[in-house]
């Protein structure tokens, strides 16, 4: 993890297989307490990035899920 993710305060960890996924916006999306939902795109997964954030509040929560499910075709 890098030295970033230790400034960052998460909500909580939330397994990919949790979220729903949208394949018109290519987004996964979780409920958020505030009512909203936080969501994170299928590409930024593919660039590794493991934070969804809720675009009405402050609130981020750590998707896990297994890297090499995620990489593009070509990808080593």
């Amino acid at each position: 993890m890098a030295d970033d993710d230790e400034q960052i305060s998460i909500y909580d960890e939330v397994e990919i297989e949790d979220m729903t996924f949208d394949e018109t916006t290519q987004l996964y999306h979780y409920p958020c307490p505030c009512g909203d939902r936080f969501e994170i795109a299928l590409v930024d997964l593919m660039d590794e990035a493991d934070i969804a954030v809720c675009p009405s509040c402050s609130l981020m929560i750590r998707v896990i899920f297994e890297v090499v499910s995620f990489r593009r075709k070509g990808d080593n």
